[in-house]
């Protein structure tokens, strides 16, 4: 079994297949032990923030692009207080908006720079220049062997660039060093790995972490040889095209001793007219390597990363740099050791179920086992390894497996028969309730407090007159999907499907204590998702597809519900029927989330949510107050609107319609409740009622 559940796992590994989930557990592996090393506090970054776009915006008047020679004096200070070497991790591929002065001012301050490192771009695709250009003087790394690691067939299709791009000659020409700045990301969009050079017109052209490197020990000898490279007695262990893999020390942010490009260019400007600079730690850059790079989020140089989700690239850069200078990159562990380590610890949980009495054993025996290759691939991080967690553990669950299928007649068969038959329209929790109780599979119900969840697609019944049927089910089955799982994920049990419509509740079968807060977080989540996905949609069915979501908690009745031969795990009652007709009005507001106030009081304060107005629903008595629940990002955007709709609001209800139109009508273009209402108010105020109490009387579903 060890040996079948080995072979199988690798088959699956040498595919490809395990892969995804090889580099997920890598993440959470990076994430988990991530440490600073003694070199860490010798890197810098002074990075572009929106602090200082805003900054030169307010005070300057300067625009993005911003003037080149603005970031002379980012070269300046930093040259003045000692920095090792200064990089720039931006492409200055075009000539300046400003004119060739700017280029030449900005050139005239990289001269002056010593160990100054400009970027360029290498890759197959991007770039217009084929050769090295005779404008730029060609400054190559020598590496010692490369001519035998090339010719022995690696770097294929990796280290060697076609095409460039590079600086306008009044920058390129005045750089110490030219690095390249491309790097490439895992299958999976993460950027794990590094070249730390790459071959263009036949020059090996560092990457701007080993430019860095040599641009303060511009003598250090650098030779590969098959797996690793050689720089300054430093071991860089890379796979067959070059790649090194990177030993992250933390999060984006808190890793490096960042300053914003504002404070240093503020703190060069006050120098110069004789006063005390912004940054007066005098060792701030002293003998540090410092790279410039952007992290404002609209300058579009952010990478997702192990840790933290999204690092500028500058910081990848560092990171490069830190592991050069430390000399810890992590090392890959050769595929015959993987499989080995993997056969031993199948091995130990196939013996262990052999000598095991029984099934419930030897799933106790396994499930020890299972913890064995998390231990082994952390032991071996700490080590500098990168050893497989995902094979390992394949072997181990296959071979699970195997043992499980020895009690397939007895005990186990009754599971099977549970899961089998009610996976497909019962939640998880549902499917497990009913294996720890069988006696549960019979009708009948009970009373429980519910938060319910009603969602219907605006007008998609005319969307689905223009889709053939296929087109249709394939629409709906992605869209369906893609809220299901966001249910899920928060706990939510999904009742049914109605065409376009879902119903969900929490709270059951399980306890939920927090129910409503995530039947009111899955709302906006689901909005947020179909956000997303609303421009694939659009390809697809050439319109827009928008969600109105009603929520409601209260009393209801949930159990199984049916026939004798045939039922359902489902709720019935008054609390749901309301959470329908909030999902309807929401079409009379122009809003997309609706609860009812039973459901807001049962929410944090802090929870983003306005309240919308007074309503009888057709087919109850009583009015409800209802809200509208937002996203974080969408309340801070729009307070002042939301602050101006309580105060007509506020008028509606005291009856005083002219005061509400004042109010609802400056906001009416860009907020469609406020829009409704000056409707509403206009039509109040052409007949006004007798009597008046502030009920928005809905007269259809």
């Amino acid at each position: 079994m060890a040996v079948a559940s080995t072979v199988l796992a690798s088959l699956l590994w040498a595919a490809g297949g395990l892969e995804r989930w090889e580099l997920r557990t890598w993440d959470w592996r990076v994430s988990r032990m991530s440490r600073p090393s003694p070199s860490t506090d010798r890197v810098r970054l002074v990075l572009l923030d929106q602090q200082s776009l805003d900054w030169a915006q307010k005070e300057n008047g300067l625009s993005w692009p911003w003037p080149r020679e603005v970031y002379g004096a980012v070269i300046g200070h930093l040259q003045r207080a000692g920095a090792k070497s200064i990089a720039f991790d931006v492409l200055y591929t075009e000539p300046s908006a400003y004119g060739v002065a700017d280029d030449a001012a900005l050139g005239s301050a990289v001269a002056g720079a010593k160990g100054f490192v400009g970027a360029l771009f290498l890759g197959e695709k991007t770039g217009s220049v084929t050769s090295w250009p005779g404008t730029v003087s060609a400054k190559p790394s020598r590496i010692r062997g490369l001519e035998e690691w090339l010719a022995g067939g690696r770097g294929r299709g990796g280290v060697t660039a076609s095409r460039g791009l590079f600086p306008v000659p009044e920058i390129a020409g005045q750089a110490a060093a030219l690095a390249d700045v491309q790097h490439n990301p895992d299958s999976d969009g993460v950027y794990r790995r590094v070249r730390l050079f790459r071959i263009f017109d036949g020059k090996p052209v560092p990457s701007l972490a080993l430019a860095c490197f040599l641009a303060a020990s511009p003598d250090s000898p650098i030779e590969i040889r098959r797996g690793s490279i050689s720089i300054a007695g430093r071991t860089v262990p890379i796979d067959e095209e070059g790649n090194a893999i990177l030993r992250f020390r933390g999060p984006s942010g808190t890793t490096y001793r960042q300053y914003s490009a504002a404070s240093v260019i503020q703190s060069e400007l006050r120098i110069q007219a004789g006063e005390e600079p912004v940054i007066r730690d005098p060792e701030a850059f002293r003998g540090r390597h410092v790279i410039f790079g952007f992290s404002a989020p609209g300058l579009y140089d952010l990478r997702p990363a192990p840790v933290g989700g999204v690092f500028p690239g500058s910081e990848i850069h560092a990171t490069a740099l830190d592991d050069l200078l430390e000399g810890d990159f992590m090392t890959e562990t050769a595929p015959q050791t993987a499989v080995a380590l993997t056969f031993l610890t199948a091995l130990l949980a196939a013996v262990s179920v052999a000598f095991s009495r029984n099934a419930w054993r030897s799933l106790l025996l396994f499930a020890a086992c299972l913890p064995l290759p998390v231990l082994l691939s952390l032991v071996a991080y700490s080590r500098g390894y990168w050893l497989p967690l995902v094979l390992p553990e394949a072997a181990v669950s296959l071979s699970l497996l195997g043992a499980l299928a020895v009690n397939y007649a007895t005990e186990g068969r009754q599971k099977r028969y549970i899961k089998s038959a009610f996976r497909q329209y019962l939640s998880p929790d549902v499917i497990e309730q009913l294996i720890a109780h069988p006696e549960r599979l019979k009708l009948g119900g009970e009373r429980r407090t519910l938060s319910i969840f009603f969602s219907d697609l605006q007008g998609f019944t005319s969307i689905a007159e223009g889709l053939d049927p296929e087109a249709l089910t394939s629409l709906l089955n992605e869209y369906l999907s893609a809220m299901t799982d966001i249910l899920q994920e928060e706990g939510g049990t999904v009742d049914k499907y109605i065409g376009d419509a879902i119903v969900a509740f929490w709270n059951a079968p399980l306890d939920q204590p927090d129910h409503a807060e995530r039947a009111a977080r899955a709302a906006v989540r689901c909005q947020e998702k179909l956000s997303e996905l609303r421009p694939v949609f659009r390809e697809k069915t050439g319109k827009d597809l928008h969600m109105r979501i009603g929520l409601n908690t209260g009393f209801a009745v949930v159990g199984n519900m049916g026939s004798r031969s045939r039922f359902d795990y489902t709720v019935l009652g008054d609390a749901v029927n309301l959470s329908s007709r909030l999902e309807g009005i929401n079409k009379q507001f122009g809003t997309f989330i609706l609860a009812s106030e039973a459901l807001r009081k049962a929410l944090p304060e802090t929870f983003p949510a306005r309240e919308i107005s007074r309503v009888a629903v057709v087919g109850r008595k009583e009015p409800v107050r209802v809200f509208e629940l937002l996203s974080p990002e969408g309340a801070a955007a729009h307070a002042g609107e939301h602050a101006a709709f309580a105060e007509g609001l506020r008028a509606f209800y005291e009856g005083n319609f002219s005061a509400g139109i004042a109010s609802f009508l400056p906001i009416e273009a860009t907020d469609p409740p406020a829009a409704a209402y000056a409707r509403k108010c206009r039509a109040l105020m052409d007949r006004p009622p007798e009597r008046w109490d502030g009920v928005w009387v809905m007269t259809e579903k």
